[in-house]
């Protein structure tokens, strides 16, 4: 197999830089092709085209997308630069750090910025290293030693914290599949990473102050004791969960939420001149907290505690929805820290198996949607279709949970007319099948209608 071209060399630049600001799609994609190639050799066109539409679609994660290389795997499974800068800010102050798995580096340009000694970065696919020492240049973390490696054949030692990023494969080497015993798929969960989830807790045991990056879904029963367990969203879409080792945990379970990007355009470059400091790894007494921001204008807020179950009932109080409801963020509910957000909001559940929380003032944290309850009954499509003309409800969001039915054919069937809009959402309370006409929490009493 012939080697791919080298994206760092003068005539690549050239080329990337002509193509700065075209929007690839097939169409134009094969225009800029057949005109690129009477200056540019075809295999040069056709990597600098593929490079300049993952630019495109890599502008929601990164703000200096368009100067970053990428592979297609490699941009699907990095984090964004909010999350890799948060996940960093933990390891603030060590000396050298090794990132295993380093896939192109998102995560390394974010350790670069904080650590006191050359990150050094691993991967066994030589391209992605390539990009990941570029990325980490762009991002202006020159101070970085790459190796390619498969890790498990090194003998990791002499650094002072390690961050591993298990949730990928890179190639279809056959020692993958010797490895994997055959299985398929890029993104792993629990005991099924490479490396496996058991052999990155072994290395932090070696090492002390160890973190290890898994996919959002991690069984909760996989997390080794005495380790941390952060799940991170990014506004309401979970991304990921970190795992921290005793040496840099603070608490048993962690929800952390990072305020989404503008939403007049994507994430801005970082600021220039010194990196930022650490953001504040939380509040390890349990309390609920606004940390610093990630950027200028970008909040985190982590919730803590010890975690109470599956939808984090433990001693909360169940009763009929009150006049506000809650819907979680999903990183409170994989935290399993619903019932620690009940407890400290003063709110109740619905159903004991049931995440949402209800009460009777508006609940006003970020750990969760709130909903303004303007009907609440038994759920029954027809009645609620009429209760929903009534209303002039002509559009509505419909969130289902715990409860069957499809989403589409009930909206359809609704037969929905009137100039407002509404959320329905379909549920338990106290096991029977349930429905809700709500709005925003932060909505106005005036004459709107009250629970009936």
């Amino acid at each position: 197999m012939s080697e791919p071209p080298d994206l760092d060399s003068p005539a690549a630049r050239e080329l990337l830089d002509r193509l700065a600001g075209e929007q690839i799609d097939p169409g134009r994609a094969l225009a800029l092709a057949q005109s690129l190639r009477a200056s540019y050799p075809p295999g040069l066109v056709a990597a600098a085209l593929t490079q300049q539409a993952l630019r495109q679609a890599a502008r929601a994660k990164f703000g200096r997308a368009g100067q970053m290389l990428f592979t297609r795997d490699g941009l699907e499974q990095a984090s964004s630069d909010a999350t890799a800068r948060h996940g960093a800010a933990r390891f603030a102050g060590a000396g050298r750090i090794a990132d295993l798995c380093c896939g192109i580096g998102a995560s390394l340009a974010a350790l670069a910025r904080v650590a006191s000694e050359p990150v050094i970065a691993v991967d066994r696919d030589l391209t992605s290293l390539r990009y990941a020492r570029h990325n980490a240049a762009v991002h202006g973390g020159a101070g970085v030693a790459v190796v390619c490696a498969d890790v498990r054949d090194l003998a990791v030692g002499g650094v002072d914290a390690v961050f591993i990023d298990p949730a990928r494969r890179a190639g279809s080497a056959a020692g993958t599949a010797a490895r994997d015993g055959g299985r398929g798929g890029r993104r792993l969960l629990g005991g099924r990473s490479e490396p496996p989830l058991e052999w990155c807790v072994q290395l932090a045991d070696r090492i002390g102050r160890a973190g290890i990056k898994t996919a959002p879904g991690l069984d909760r029963a996989l997390i080794p004791a005495g380790w941390e367990a952060e799940f991170v969203a990014v506004g309401r879409e979970l991304k990921e969960a970190l795992l921290w080792s005793p040496a840099l945990a603070t608490t048993p379970r962690r929800a952390t939420v990072l305020a989404p990007p503008a939403a007049d355009g994507p994430p801005g470059p970082e600021p220039a001149g010194d990196p930022p400091g650490p953001e504040p790894a939380g509040d390890p007494a349990g309390r609920m907290a606004a940390a610093g921001p990630a950027r200028p204008g970008r909040a985190v807020h982590t919730l803590t505690g010890a975690g109470d179950g599956p939808e984090g009932a433990g001693d909360v109080p169940v009763a009929a929805p009150g006049e506000f409801l809650l819907d979680p963020n999903p990183a409170v509910t994989r935290a399993g820290l619903v019932g620690e957000l009940a407890r400290r909001t003063g709110g109740w559940q619905i159903d004991p198996m049931i995440a949402f929380l209800s009460s009777g003032r508006p609940f006003g944290t970020p750990f969760g949607r709130g909903l303004r309850v303007l009907h609440s009954a038994p759920w029954q499509e027809k009645a609620f279709a009429r209760r929903l003309r009534e209303l002039g409800i002509g559009s509505a969001d419909i969130r289902r949970r715990g409860l069957a039915g499809d989403v589409t054919l009930i909206h359809r069937r609704l037969g929905l007319r009137g100039p407002g809009s509404a959320v329905l959402v379909l549920t338990r309370v106290s096991g029977r099948p349930w429905g809700l006409i709500c709005t925003a929490e932060e909505a106005g009493h005036g004459s709107r209608p009250r629970i009936s």
